[in-house]
């Protein structure tokens, strides 16, 4: 069924992740004929944008909101970094990869610190994502560890012996390099993924279904 043309159809509301998500994920709507020109006026101060034809609305939202306007039905379906999502922990379903902005949650340290991971010792973890390092540690590695939450460069934390490690996203690890500090172990994969409010599922099913796999078909051409 065509997303688009139905005017007996609600709109379908998207929250899309501030920064290069939405750039990224703008572009790829644009590829499969979904096309917001008010969201292109870098001058405007609206918060919501809307294309009436399609029936489609926009707003952008901080990175860790998105799963929270996704699972509350403020939004149908959420652009945003699966460590937002596993961090948040949200009532979403996950539904599409959609293959950028990828990068890795991972241990770091000093070399050092490799040895403390091996033992089990009980140690301090700084982290911007205490969830995702809690399940980590605890239920995979089965290791006591103890928590610090850090919102800034999480990399001081070895450096000031705040932390013995840090668990944080990693694109090049040039920034561990540099401060000497480097990957230990792979937490998980990350990239941007689009998620769906459960109840919008069962009631835009087809709409929704028609939208996911036309987008899974554009990313597959395009790899």
């Amino acid at each position: 069924m065509d997303i688009s043309n139905r005017n007996e159809e609600q709109y379908l509301t998207f929250a899309l992740g501030k920064g290069r998500l939405a750039n990224k994920a703008l572009e790829l709507f644009e590829k499969i004929g979904i096309t917001c020109e008010e969201m292109k006026d870098k001058s405007s101060r609206k918060l919501i944008f809307v294309n009436e034809s399609l029936k489609i609305r926009f707003f952008l939202a901080k990175g860790p909101d998105v799963p929270t306007y996704v699972e509350y039905g403020a939004a149908d379906i959420g652009i945003v970094g699966r460590d937002t999502i596993l961090e948040e922990n949200r009532n979403v379903y996950e539904v599409l990869d959609l293959g950028f902005g990828k990068c890795r949650m991972c241990v770091c340290g000093a070399p050092s610190a490799g040895e403390l991971l091996q033992h089990h010792e009980r140690i301090r973890v700084a982290s911007k994502y205490p969830n995702i390092a809690k399940d980590y540690f605890y239920n995979k590695k089965h290791q006591t560890v103890d928590i610090i939450k850090l919102n800034g460069s999480v990399e001081l934390g070895p450096l000031v012996e705040l932390s013995d490690v840090i668990v944080d996203i990693v694109e090049t690890g040039s920034t561990l390099r540099e401060n000497g500090l480097e990957v230990l172990e792979e937490v998980c994969p990350l990239s941007a993924r689009m998620i769906v409010n459960p109840v919008s599922m069962q009631m835009e099913t087809e709409r929704i279904k028609s939208l996911v796999n036309r987008l899974r078909a554009e990313i597959v051409n395009a790899v």
